[in-house]
C-alpha cells in the first residue's frame, strides 16, 4: 500500500511540472500532512474521554472541523495528491500549516459548491494558512478568457486594473508589470475596509496575472477574518510578502497544462 501511494505521489509531482524539491520530499510532505491529521483526531478523542463522554467519536472528516474537513477528501489534483500538499510546496515562505477549506463550510456553515466550469487551475481552492497562533487564506483562482471577459469586459486582456472605473475604489499601492509572452501582472493592496458586515475580512494582498490568451490567474493573500466563530485572529501580515506573492503568480504549476 505504501509503495502504491509513492507511485502516486511521484507521477503526481511530474504531473506538476518542474518540482521544486524533489519527489522524496513530497512524500515526506504528506505523510506529516496526514499525521497532522491523526494527530488532531486522537487529541479530540482524548479530550472527549476526559471530559466524561463514554462514546468514542468517528475518526473522520467532517465540517464541523474545517481545518479537516469535507473539502479534503475533494481536494486532489490531477495524479490524486492533495492540493495543500502540492501548494504547500511551492510557497516561497514557511508556514506553521496550509490545509484547503471551503469558505462556504467555515463562513456560511453549507455544503461547498460544485467547482464552476470557468475555473480551470490544478490547484485552484481556498486555502487556510496558520502562522503564529493566527489564520490567514490563501486563495487560487484561474478563469478562462470567456470568464475574465464577462466580468471584466472585452478588453480584459489589456485593461489597466491599476486604474479602476465604473465607481470602483482605487486601489492602494498598485503596480502594474508587463511581462514576456503577453503577460501583465498586477498587484495591490486592499484594507478591506467595506463597511459593516460579517464576515470582517482583514487587510490583503491581491495579484492578478492576465495571459495572452485573456484567462486569468487571481490568488488573494489575506490576512483573515473576524467574526464569532472564526477559526482564530487575523494574522499580524498577509501569509505572503509582496515579493514572496509575486514569485508564486510566476510559477506555471499554478496554471492549466497546454
Amino acid at each position: 500500500m505504501k509503495n502504491d501511494v509513492r507511485e502516486l505521489l511521484e507521477k503526481a509531482a511530474e504531473d506538476a511540472g518542474q518540482p521544486v524539491v524533489s519527489t522524496e520530499a513530497v512524500y515526506a510532505k504528506a505523510a506529516r500532512v496526514r499525521w497532522r491529521r491523526r494527530t488532531a483526531l486522537s487529541a479530540a478523542a482524548v479530550c472527549a474521554v476526559a471530559a466524561g463522554a463514554f462514546v468514542v467519536p468517528q475518526l473522520s472528516s467532517s465540517p464541523a472541523a474545517p481545518q479537516t474537513s469535507s473539502v479534503g477528501s475533494l481536494a486532489e489534483a490531477p495524479g490524486g495528491t492533495p492540493r495543500d500538499v502540492l501548494l504547500i510546496e511551492l510557497l516561497p515562505t514557511d508556514v506553521e500549516r496550509l490545509d484547503e477549506v471551503s469558505f462556504a463550510e467555515i463562513i456560511k456553515h453549507v455544503s461547498p459548491p460544485p467547482p464552476e466550469p470557468s475555473r480551470t487551475g490544478p490547484l485552484d481552492g481556498q486555502y487556510s494558512v496558520r502562522r503564529d497562533g493566527g489564520v490567514g487564506y490563501l486563495t487560487v483562482d484561474v478563469r478562462d478568457a470567456k470568464a475574465v471577459r464577462e466580468k471584466l469586459g472585452g478588453g480584459a486582456a489589456v485593461k489597466d486594473l491599476c486604474k479602476p472605473g465604473n465607481g470602483e475604489p482605487a486601489r492602494t499601492d498598485c503596480v502594474r508589470e508587463e511581462l514576456s509572452g503577453g503577460r501583465v501582472l498586477t498587484i495591490w493592496s486592499d484594507d478591506m475596509d467595506y463597511g459593516a458586515g460579517t464576515p470582517q475580512w482583514g487587510p490583503e494582498l491581491v495579484a492578478r496575472l492576465t495571459l495572452a490568451d485573456g484567462s486569468m490567474l487571481a490568488v488573494r493573500d489575506s490576512t483573515g477574518f473576524e467574526s464569532d466563530d472564526a477559526p482564530g485572529p487575523l494574522l499580524k501580515t498577509p501569509p505572503l510578502t509582496r515579493a514572496e506573492l509575486r514569485e508564486l503568480m510566476l510559477r506555471p504549476e499554478l496554471l492549466p497544462r497546454k
